[in-house]
């Protein structure tokens, strides 16, 4: 898109699930570098549909295209690729946090400094971007977009430092939150994590390029899609910066305890990706069977809400010696612009993406598996479909804790009072959704499902906030009479 425009997010009418914030895709060194972005940012579609951005860089100019919409929707033309010439390119999706998604917003972020261009590509939130925003107004900056992202650009800017890296550590060093990103300038492309390692990146390599070709992206599953291989994750506080020497790591930052997003494994990753070691689709099963054993009910059929439900349900049936069977079908082809959000058609949206499977469920005792409860609402209309469908019985069990509490950390959730599990116990929850009965799985139990003894073993690697309330990353700008950092700013992501 060459104008800027605007457009609902979809949580405007699609708002009862957790949606992730973005990914990110790198590549240094292949002749077709802007192709393979766009094929790793279709990989990671999963990670954000709002947005979707490349930037190239050829040797002596950088190249950018940016817009609204999905990436086949961007990038699906061939005019559009031999219009981002070069060997090395970063590229991202957004997940917009507020109603409305401008083109301005839209990463990765370029500028031009004294040292030369510098574009960047984030997944997270800056938890003190409010903060360090007015400190940077005051000092002359000018904001061209709403996004904590262009936080990094403009304290690049005025950093002191005389390399780009040394810049990049230097804002590094003043900004708080979880985060992940990459960067490219004409001398090199970084990755980074934040010091707990909140968000994902993971760095790959093509076979047979001899010192290039090195790639970082958000899942493994970009890695596939591309034809690279897996080297290892980025550790958590660790810049990776890749030039035509390889690959070097500097850790700048002082040791923290590491805390993953644990809603990866639940939730957010594509099940076929492995994150730091583990394989999503088995830890989704075993979640599911570390449901069942803790939850299990009489049953005639196990039932997926698909399709983010269907590994673990997988798990459940397995562990409860119960048939797993299809229960709901998704309709996949209904887009964001399929027919416009009105107030009957928000009410019909849950019939426009699944629909009942009446000859598995009429008759028949249904245990629904679902990754999460938020709002509710879905949950509700759900279960009402099933049991129009002729179910007898309708159980729901959950493969998470219950969502008690809003992330600050890239994951876009409703404020706390909007939390349907904030509000209520389990019994209130089954009779709002209308189930005969209805179980999440313990926190301790999804930690044994991910391989630790429990929460309280001491090696707490997960961040676990949104069901517990312990934010390991200082909320900074919600101190005091601080704004409500994500109603202040859109996300990073």
């Amino acid at each position: 898109m060459t104008v800027e425009t605007t457009m609902h997010a979809t949580t405007g009418w699609d708002d009862d699930t957790l949606h992730e914030e973005c990914g990110v895709f790198g590549i240094w060194r292949n002749p077709d570098a802007a192709a393979l972005t766009a094929l790793g940012l279709h990989a990671l579609q999963h990670r954000g549909q709002e947005a979707t951005g490349i930037v190239s860089h050829d040797g002596a100019r950088f190249h950018s295209h940016r817009g609204l919409g999905l990436v086949s929707e961007n990038f699906g033309d061939a005019k559009v690729i031999a219009g981002l010439p070069g060997s090395c390119a970063i590229g991202h999706n957004r997940y917009a946090t507020t109603g409305d998604t401008v083109l301005r917003n839209v990463q990765p972020l370029f500028a031009e400094f004294e040292f030369g261009g510098f574009a960047v590509g984030h997944n997270g939130n800056l938890t003190n971007a409010g903060q360090l925003r007015r400190a940077l107004v005051r000092r002359g900056c000018l904001f061209q977009s709403t996004t904590d992202s262009e936080v990094f650009v403009h304290l690049i800017a005025t950093s002191l430092y005389a390399t780009v890296t040394d810049r990049l550590i230097d804002a590094l060093k003043q900004v708080v939150g979880a985060y992940s990103l990459v960067a490219l300038s004409d001398q090199a492309l970084f990755g980074v994590r934040d010091p707990h390692g909140v968000r994902p990146l993971i760095l790959g390599r093509m076979p047979g390029a001899g010192a290039g070709a090195w790639v970082l992206a958000s899942e493994t599953c970009a890695l596939d899609i591309v034809g690279a291989e897996f080297v290892r994750d980025v550790e958590p506080g660790e810049i990776v910066v890749i030039d035509d020497r390889g690959v070097h790591s500097i850790k700048p930052f002082g040791r923290e305890a590491t805390r993953f997003c644990v809603f990866e494994y639940i939730y957010f990753a594509r099940p076929d990706s492995v994150m730091e070691g583990t394989a999503v689709y088995t830890a989704r099963k075993n979640i599911g069977a570390e449901l069942a054993r803790e939850s299990a009910v009489p049953a005639d059929v196990v039932v997926p809400v698909p399709d983010s439900g269907v590994p673990a349900a997988m798990g459940y049936a397995l562990e409860a010696g119960v048939p797993f069977e299809l229960g709901i079908v998704r309709n996949h082809y209904v887009g964001r612009t399929f027919i416009e959000p009105t107030d009957q058609i928000r009410h019909l949206g849950v019939k426009l993406k699944h629909s009942a499977n009446a000859a598995v469920l009429s008759g028949k005792r249904v245990v629904l598996v679902d990754d999460s409860i938020v709002r509710g609402t879905t949950s509700r209309k759900i279960v009402e479909m099933v049991r129009a469908a002729g179910a007898a019985e309708v159980h729901m069990r959950v493969s998470s804790p219950p969502t008690t509490h809003s992330c600050f950390y890239g994951i876009d959730t409703p404020e706390r009072a909007k939390l349907l599990a904030a509000q209520n116990d389990v019994t209130e929850m089954a009779r709002i959704i209308g189930v005969d009965s209805l179980a999440f799985i313990s926190l301790d139990g999804l930690y044994r499902a991910l391989g630790r003894a429990g929460r309280g073993d001491g090696r707490r690697p997960y961040c676990d906030a949104c069901f517990t309330g312990d934010y390991p990353i200082a909320l900074v700008d919600q101190a005091g009479n601080e704004p409500r950092q994500m109603s202040l700013l859109a996300s990073g992501t």
